[in-house]
């Protein structure tokens, strides 16, 4: 696969709720498909669950699925520290393994969607550059 975006997504469920990779991918079947369309998922407290396997394409972006990658943060608005540092952590190593790919939020793809709520390139800039 030629990855060249990594996509960062929502669950948009109540900040106050925790739920798992199992609970998306239970969510995304009774929807009719295949399964969990992120390949990775970040918990309340930071923790990373697998979703789809890299090699996989994602079902996450319409019309973007076949050259990224998905993570999706638990919540609805206000993240963690955890979760933004797991963030921060997970999307480095992908830059590494995928130096050509650029980090997006859903939003910026869709129109449509406001997913995660929070402008995804400006916050990576100051992060990065801040070494957090």
């Amino acid at each position: 696969m030629n990855i060249t975006k990594l996509i960062v997504h929502c669950s948009d469920t109540p900040d106050s709720r925790d739920v798992s990779a199992a609970d998306i991918h239970r969510w995304h079947l009774e929807q009719g498909w295949s399964g969990i369309g992120y390949h990775k998922i970040i918990k309340r407290d930071g923790t990373i669950e697998n979703g789809r396997p890299e090699y996989w394409y994602g079902a996450h972006v319409k019309d973007h699925n076949l050259d990224s990658l998905g993570i999706c943060l638990i919540g609805r608005k206000h993240y963690t520290n955890q979760q933004m540092q797991t963030l921060y952590d997970q999307l480095k190593l992908w830059l590494k393994k995928y130096p050509k790919a650029k980090i997006y939020g859903h939003r910026d793809l869709d129109n449509n969607k406001s997913c995660p709520n929070f402008n995804v390139q400006q916050w990576w800039d100051i992060t990065f550059s801040n070494g957090l």
